[in-house]
């Protein structure tokens, strides 16, 4: 009966972690300006790291157990500089870092997390549409 719902918790956990990186990628859009932090400096854009999820099974052997993040990274790219002397963090000439944030880049991250999201979800009614069918309800 474990196998019956291993689809499930596959398409679930692609759901989990596809909203996680949608959050990363709403927090590099809501900082894209932010010249300071409280680590100093502009706000770094940061990146989700998955890894496939291997699930032990009774006779020892490794099987795919959908996927997890594994950590967030900060991109090392240099940041934006814009010359703006009256701005109270630009340096003795006259720029000031902004985050190494692409708006565009995110927005297209952020569609492709989007559609992975939608993909794993239409799993999970597949598979629910599925087992009602062998189990002959909703007829």
């Amino acid at each position: 009966m474990d196998g019956l719902f291993k689809v499930l918790d596959i398409a679930a956990s692609g759901m989990t972690a596809e909203r996680f990186r949608l959050d990363v990628i709403s927090q590099n859009l809501a900082n894209s300006d932010t010249t300071r932090t409280e680590e100093g400096g502009p706000y770094r854009r940061k990146t989700v790291i998955f890894q496939e999820a291997l699930n032990e099974s009774t006779n020892g052997s490794k099987n795919f157990g959908g996927v997890k993040v594994t950590s967030i990274v900060e991109d090392p790219s240099p940041f934006r500089l814009v010359y703006d002397p009256n701005h109270p963090d630009a340096d003795a000439e006259g720029y000031v870092s902004y985050p190494n944030v692409n708006v565009l880049r995110e927005m297209v991250d952020m569609i492709s997390a989007q559609r992975a999201y939608e993909m794993n979800a239409a799993v999970v009614n597949s598979a629910k549409s599925m087992y009602n069918s062998a189990l002959g309800i909703g007829r």
